[in-house]
């Protein structure tokens, strides 16, 4: 076996131009480990934002970018009995996805859902993970409450739009053209709305308000959420594309009891992530092997064109981007 492997490093802060493709050394796992030959990675926005240095890797993680992938297992380390090698995973990683080779707790992996290929199963941990524990575990959307996502067509708005309408919700997503605005509605959205041209504080209103905001704007949006929710409603932040920073009124809040909270998913605990894959693979993963929910994909590129796939992840794009990483890997 090689023990150098192909990697896409970020050579220093700045934009996609500074993804290079590196020979590093093949990580051995630790204790309850494995070590997974990537077939695809995913890109996430996560990735860019620690690109740009706005994310760095916690204490521990690779310093290479990627977050997610799928392939197979290749190696196990001590303490591990549920995985064994030659099984097909996808995982939620630290980091180190942009890799042929990359180690994760064993605790993070899911298998392959039934029928799917490799390439959509890359899409599957980042954006599962944490919609599943915004949305449902910490947000608390029951079936019949009225759920908004802003950034519908991103891979995490795909994903929120499929799972809340799947488990009995009304769901409003907000993108940014006529196009976009068809395919949330495609994926199961009630009603699209094009924040170009439409206020989604009015559309909300008439619709009766949300119980739940899923939201990755931040800044301008923050107040505009706050008036789009029920009095008891809940508003979860993942990310802050317009800035952290606003000016708010919480007398409001006070007096209609509602409720902001957040989380960035790679700083958890090693234990937490393992429950939320413990959930999904209960409460999720049945969806997917029945092909009832599917991740969107919008473009694959190889490894080594990993800027052009940063590129069009910060441009106009409807679901995931991936990345494919070890030619002639099957499912």
């Amino acid at each position: 076996m090689n023990t150098t492997m192909r990697a896409i490093e970020i050579s220093t802060l700045g934009g996609p131009e500074v993804l290079t493709l590196c020979e590093r050394p093949i990580p051995a796992p630790g204790v309850g480990e494995v070590l997974i030959r990537v077939a695809y990675a995913g890109v996430n926005r996560p990735d860019a934002l620690q690109r740009s240095g706005s994310y760095a890797p916690p204490p521990g993680a690779s310093d290479l970018p990627g977050l997610e992938a799928s392939g197979h297992i290749s190696a196990i380390g001590p303490g591990v009995a549920a995985l064994r090698e030659g099984d097909a995973v996808c995982a939620l990683l630290p980091g180190g996805g942009y890799a042929e080779y990359v180690t994760t707790p064993a605790s993070h992996c899911l298998p392959i859902p039934s029928g799917m290929p490799l390439e959509q199963a890359a899409c599957l941990p980042e954006t599962f993970f944490t919609v599943w524990s915004n949305v449902f575990m910490a947000g608390g959307l029951k079936a019949g409450q009225t759920f908004l996502v802003h950034g519908g067509t991103s891979g995490i708005g795909t994903t929120a739009i499929q799972l809340a309408h799947r488990f009995g919700a009304r769901v409003f997503a907000s993108a940014g053209s006529y196009e976009k605005v068809k395919a949330c509605e495609s994926l199961g959205a009630e009603r699209g709305i094009n924040y170009r041209d439409e206020d989604f504080v009015t559309v909300m209103t008439e619709a009766g308000r949300a119980d739940l905001i899923l939201d990755m704007v931040g800044g301008s949006y923050i107040p505009r959420n706050i008036k789009s929710l029920k009095t008891g409603g809940r508003l979860q932040m993942i990310a802050f594309l317009d800035g952290p920073k606003v000016e708010l009124n919480f007398a409001e809040i006070m007096v209609r009891r509602l409720t902001i909270g957040g989380t960035t998913l790679r700083p958890q605990s090693v234990a937490a992530k393992a429950a939320i894959a413990e959930d999904l693979r209960a409460k999720v993963w049945p969806l997917l092997d029945a092909g009832r929910i599917r991740p969107v994909i919008d473009r694959a590129f190889p490894l080594a064109d990993a800027a052009a796939a940063h590129t069009a992840l910060e441009a106009d794009h409807i679901g995931k981007i991936v990345m494919s990483v070890n030619e002639g890997a099957t499912s």
